[in-house]
């Protein structure tokens, strides 16, 4: 059984943060989408990325969530599965630059590269 610290609760939060996207909202409009997307392969269109992009990227979101949620239990998936997310995520905020969008529209990806960095040095610390 997993202990629970504040590295776990990150790892539950940015897990159930990237399912809740990638799986349940896909499809719906926020208002944190690039451009004027209304979903999200819509928002990679905005970016100018090719259709491939958002398969590529949402299975590596899903896995990554996947491997933090896993890294409960076995722990080396942890820091790989932060790592990549921090690199998608300033991937995620170069994006929105690009399209110039509003400060407020990248506050999710700034917020998730924020964790995603904490929680990676905090488990390359322990």
């Amino acid at each position: 059984m997993p202990t629970f610290d504040f590295t776990s609760v990150l790892q539950i939060v940015l897990a159930l943060g990237l399912l809740n996207v990638w799986l349940l909202r896909t499809g719906k409009a926020t208002a944190y989408r690039g451009g004027a997307a209304k979903n999200l392969k819509e928002e990679f269109a905005t970016y100018g990325l090719p259709p491939f992009m958002y398969y590529l990227v949402g299975g590596l979101k899903i896995g990554c969530a996947i491997a933090l949620l896993a890294g409960l239990w076995v722990t080396a998936t942890v820091v790989p599965a932060a790592a990549l997310l921090a690199v998608l995520m300033l991937g995620a905020l170069l994006m929105h630059i690009k399209v110039k969008d509003p400060i407020s529209k990248s506050v999710p990806a700034t917020a998730m590269l924020a964790m995603t960095t904490t929680l990676a040095l905090l488990k390359l610390g322990q």
